[in-house]
């Protein structure tokens, strides 16, 4: 097995790290690029994974993950180029980083992954968007595809589409907590005990995903069979189409894209 490291223990780093240990990667083969000794320890002693400085790391490492933010990916590229070397493979996580920004920062001939995860990664049910460099190679691509398959599922699109999915999938998380926490509002205002709201919308959101992945069938039918002429439910979604609803989750969408696109152009 080939040695892989992981750039970044925040957050996202480590949920990548517990989910590869989970899928049968063997620690010996892992390590994490960490400065902070603290957290350094923590992860040691937590995962029996070895935590030692970014650049022995990226030197060791047949896969280097940057799980960075993208504000210090130069920085980082910066610090671990010198002891990078042909052959090897650069999976990048950061938001609006291109595969180029990268190439132009490393030796030729390293082969660059673009992905696009989201936070459910943290409950083994992430989306995750992967684009090829250009001087990556269907291994390559595979081997990323696979890493991103330990907390999720992955997909792969060209690099064009990389902002689209950082607008639905990226983000889309927000959008989702966003629904549910005004549902429980709604709830509460209409006379329930906060906890009950909870439990009803939470519930009733991870049913309907249970129905959209298990039966396949398109959300407008799964809508259609829940709203009766004349009833409770076509009241409610009158006033969803009142409040242009639709067309505001289609605005949102947009924004996030071109902001998503704004970062990458460093603005």
């Amino acid at each position: 097995m080939s040695q892989t490291a992981i750039i970044g223990a925040g957050v996202m780093g480590e949920t990548l790290l517990s989910g590869l240990v989970r899928a049968g990667r063997r620690v010996d083969d892992l390590m994490v690029g960490e400065k902070r000794s603290e957290r350094a320890r923590e992860l040691e002693e937590r995962y029996g994974v070895a935590v030692v400085p970014n650049v022995e790391a990226a030197a060791a490492a047949d896969t280097v993950m940057l799980v960075v933010k993208p504000q210090d990916m130069a920085d980082v590229l910066a610090e671990v180029a010198p002891v990078l070397r042909p052959g090897q493979l650069l999976v990048s996580l950061a938001a609006g980083i291109t595969t180029g920004f990268i190439e132009q920062r490393v030796p030729e001939g390293v082969a660059v992954v673009r992905v696009m995860p989201n936070t459910p990664a943290l409950v083994d049910e992430g989306m995750a968007a992967v684009s090829p460099g250009s001087h990556c190679s269907e291994a390559d691509l595979a081997e990323a595809e696979s890493l991103m398959g330990s907390v999720g599922r992955v997909v792969r699109i060209p690099e064009r589409q990389q902002d689209a999915v950082t607008a639905i999938s990226g983000s889309g998380p927000a959008y989702i907590f966003f629904v549910v926490e005004s549902m429980i509002e709604a709830g509460v205002h209409l006379g329930l005990p906060r906890a009950t709201a909870s439990d009803l919308v939470i519930q009733t959101l991870v049913g309907s995903a249970k129905m959209l992945r298990e039966t396949g069938t398109h959300p407008t039918v799964l809508r259609e069979q829940v709203t009766s002429p004349a009833g409770t439910t076509a009241s409610a979604l009158r006033e969803l189409e009142i409040h242009r609803v639709r067309a505001a989750f289609l605005a949102a969408m947009e924004a996030a894209r071109d902001r998503s696109r704004a970062l990458a152009e460093g603005s």
